[in-house]
């Protein structure tokens, strides 16, 4: 007999907040299926406010509040039974994120969580990043956001290392990340990759997601190293407009995805990976198996 549950997920991010509706789909005897039924994504750039400022904005934190009472909108009519809300690095480092967390659960009902750098690496190896670690004897996971890059790497489909580096799209954006990161970011891919042998590099986030998208590729197919600094290099040459105007960018995805090809392309080269597989999984994905597959200690809600 079919089963059909709905969980979602709320992921805020330094450039974006968004959920995500899953249909999970069970029959007996048969994998689980999971169906993406809608994802609302907010351009909130949180990580401008939080990383310059040291906290998140007024207007910033008004437009949380209101997205926060949609999201919640939007599960209850759309019959949610779990949820998670999750936010990393700009709610992180924000001085008054804290405040607005329980202000939003005043306001709002959403209880946020807001987690570190391995835990978020922990919930996305809990959505399909799993065909990877089966397939593959070495692999590294590379999630680029906007304030922070996880490198977590597996070798025989376990997990040997793992590193947070505050490098990320909107700390790039406004030179906020020196010289030193970017030195301590390919010394630590040096050495943790050295004696990997045909490492498989798999990429999250919404810019190598578009890059992937506009490369045409069947989803199987992975992008090349090459590729990516073609790209890098291409979008360089465009203004900031013709990104929006020729590409069909988003605008706040138009200036972004240049310094996320930076830090893709160079962490390729300093692990001298030629290949990145861009499947489309991410924090959301992640948040809803970990909740269903109950394998990351979550702290989920009921609507």
């Amino acid at each position: 007999m079919l089963k059909i549950k709905k969980y979602a997920a709320i992921d805020i991010g330094s450039n974006a907040m968004r959920l995500l509706i899953t249909n999970i789909v069970e029959e007996k005897g048969k994998a689980t299926i999971f169906n993406k039924s809608s994802l609302i994504r907010v351009p909130v750039r949180l990580g401008q406010d939080s990383f310059t400022k040291g906290e998140i904005s007024e207007e910033s934190k008004l437009r949380m509040i209101d997205s926060m009472k949609a999201f919640y909108l939007l599960m209850k009519v759309n019959k949610v039974e779990r949820y998670m809300a999750c936010a990393t690095s700009a709610m992180r480092e924000a001085d008054n994120g804290q405040q607005i967390v329980e202000q939003i659960f005043e306001e709002a009902g959403i209880k946020i969580s807001i987690i570190d750098g391995e835990k978020e690496a922990s919930i996305i190896a809990s959505s399909d990043l799993k065909y990877f670690l089966k397939t593959s004897t070495n692999v590294m996971y590379i999630d680029v956001g906007g304030g922070s890059t996880e490198f977590t790497i597996f070798s025989d489909g376990v997990q040997v290392a793992s590193q947070s580096f505050r490098n990320g799209t909107v700390r790039l954006l406004n030179d906020m990340v020196t010289k030193a990161v970017w030195k301590d970011m390919e010394i630590w891919l040096k050495e943790n990759t050295k004696d990997l042998k045909d490492l498989v590099v798999v990429g999250s986030g919404g810019n190598i997601n578009k890059i992937f998208k506009m490369s045409s590729k069947a989803q199987d197919k992975p992008l090349t190293y090459s590729y990516l600094v073609q790209q890098y290099n291409r979008l360089r040459e465009m203004t900031y407009d013709e990104r929006i105007s020729e590409l069909g960018l988003n605008p706040d995805r138009a200036d972004v995805i240049i310094p996320a090809l930076r830090i893709y392309s160079n962490a390729m080269k300093w692990s001298n990976a030629k290949q990145i597989y861009v499947p489309k999984i991410g924090v959301s994905d992640g948040i809803v198996k970990a909740i269903y597959y109950d394998n990351v200690k979550l702290d989920y809600q009921t609507i």
